[in-house]
């Protein structure tokens, strides 16, 4: 209780920071008054399980090749600098499905770049980058420093990236699932392709369709760590890819080293009530883009008048992309919210929703690429996101629960309503979890850093904030600013997470970062 009212207090003192609000309470948390080093202290209490030592790899298995080539290309635009260098191995997992004999396994694809000797394991959203990608992108945005001191270890989740991609759904369902139109209408389209795709998945997947979550993904970086020779897990998590991280914590404890989860997403067991925040997230988000915007003084003007005249227009005369990809509202929001977890690419959105007022859609367009495209190379990050998320869930709406839901999010959240509950629909013919879902916290972990972004449009720091309620051991810093994750975008986040993971220094609980 006394956790849970601290961290209420800083949520508070963040909104009234955010309302421009002067008076508060006397006793405030932590605050690094600019956006440089923080000043690190003990955490109040003394963990039962402190911080473990780092330590080098002990008879690593893993067959490092390079693999520079392949991985700039699959980067693509904006290439990572020439003095980094990657190399590639496979890790072999057990699949671990019901009703499979456990010699079923899957192969991973790790990537190695930095010449620290110790290994921090990096893994993504499931919808994101793939981990490999994520890793070498982190790499250029960290100082040479701390690629001394560790090697990045980017990990393609089960069925994402290269690692047995997902790749199920029709192409032309990947565009119905994305379509929901923001201002009218109700799912029933997304729920019949919904179903088209969850019956072409369990064609395609048979057995193997419900071994995509998680649970055993955490299952695979034990398989990662072992193969890496080392006695600890360090690694670092963004987004959905902290679940992992705090699943796995919750699965080996004594095997946790030092973890950064960067934004996690809310544990709560009711998807429709998270994805309310969500989409909440969502539209602040997109007030902080409106915000960044008008600093700039992009052409785009009001963003939000932008975004409905834009609508209006594609609901008008749908136009269709390069590759003949019908480009309605749906499609359009549902780019534009992409481009909002990418904080480095808002000056490109913001162009790219002028390109769209006048006509041309193709810049705006390569914002919902990663998801319509699919690839031997670059696979569509749809597949995966479905059975993962689908896989980690309980909550299956009818049809009138969810027409119901996603009228009331489009009230509140004009924009982003709609793009966030078409989500709920993607699971509905999706085989329901019969296992229990996994427990909360990590009881026995060593501190684990948890990084909270007061406007992020995945990952909201209510959510965040929940779940670091539920890890005993968790130690949380917030910034104050917009995007999705703030290591590497935050120079005050990021030193703490460099702090923690190079010098183990412990931040004091609910340290706020400002924008």
């Amino acid at each position: 209780m006394r956790r849970r009212r601290t961290r209420l207090l800083v949520a508070l003192l963040a909104l009234a920071s955010a309302a421009g609000c002067a008076a508060g309470p006397s006793v405030r948390p932590a605050l690094v008054e600019n956006d440089g080093k923080t000043t690190s202290a003990a955490p109040s209490g003394t963990p039962s399980v402190p911080l473990p030592p780092l330590t080098e790899p002990q008879s690593p298995s893993l067959r490092w090749a390079d693999c520079d080539d392949d991985t700039r290309q699959r980067i693509g635009t904006p290439a990572v600098p020439d003095s980094l260098h990657f190399t590639c191995a496979r890790v072999t997992a057990p699949l671990d499905a019901p009703g499979e004999a456990r010699r079923s396994v899957v192969r991973l694809l790790a990537l190695k770049v930095g010449t620290g000797p110790i290994p921090l394991v990096v893994v993504n959203d499931v919808d994101g980058d793939p981990g490999t990608v994520y890793a070498a992108r982190l790499a250029a945005t960290l100082p040479p420093a701390f690629l001394a001191k560790f090697s990045l270890i980017g990990l393609d989740r089960r069925g994402t990236g290269l690692s047995a991609p997902v790749q199920c759904v029709p192409p032309d369902i990947r565009h119905d699932l994305i379509d929901a139109d923001p201002g009218q209408g109700d799912l029933q389209d997304v729920l019949d392709a919904a179903r088209k795709a969850g019956q072409q998945c369990a064609i395609e997947l048979d057995d193997s369709q419900t071994a995509l979550d998680s649970w055993r993904g955490a299952g695979d970086l034990e398989e990662l760590r072992k193969a890496l020779g080392s006695d600890r897990l360090n690694a670092l998590g963004r987004g959905d890819g902290s679940k992992l991280l705090s699943e796995y914590a919750v699965r080996f404890p004594g095997q946790v080293g030092r973890m950064v989860l960067d934004g996690v997403p809310d544990p709560g067991p009711d998807t429709a009530a998270v994805l309310d925040a969500v989409a909440a997230g969502a539209q602040t988000t997109l007030d902080a883009f409106a915000a960044d915007c008008a600093a700039r003084k992009c052409p785009l003007g009001d963003p939000k008048a932008a975004l409905t005249a834009l609508a209006e227009q594609l609901r008008a005369v749908p136009p269709t992309t390069d590759d003949a990809v019908a480009f309605g509202p749906g499609v359009a929001m549902y780019a534009v919210y992409s481009g909002l977890s990418q904080r480095s690419r808002w000056p490109e959105l913001a162009d790219a929703i002028v390109a769209a007022r006048g006509g041309n859609i193709t810049p705006l367009a390569a914002f919902a690429a990663p998801v319509l495209h699919d690839t031997r190379a670059q696979p569509s990050r749809l597949d995966a996101t479905i059975a993962t998320r689908c896989n980690d869930s309980q909550t299956r709406l009818s049809a009138d629960q969810l027409d119901q839901v996603a009228a009331g999010m489009r009230a509140k959240y004009p924009q982003f309503g709609t793009v966030v509950a078409q989500q709920l629909a993607w699971c509905g013919p999706w085989p329901v979890r019969t296992e229990p879902l996994p427990p909360a916290g990590a009881t026995g972990a060593p501190p684990i850093l948890v990084a909270a972004t007061a406007a992020d449009p995945l990952t909201p720091q209510v959510g965040s904030t929940r779940a670091a309620d539920q890890m005993p051991t968790a130690v949380t810093i917030t910034w104050q600013g917009a995007g999705h994750g703030a290591v590497g975008t935050s120079p005050c986040v990021t030193e703490a997470a460099r702090a923690f993971l190079v010098d183990g220094k412990v931040p004091v609980d609910g340290t706020l970062c400002p924008a």
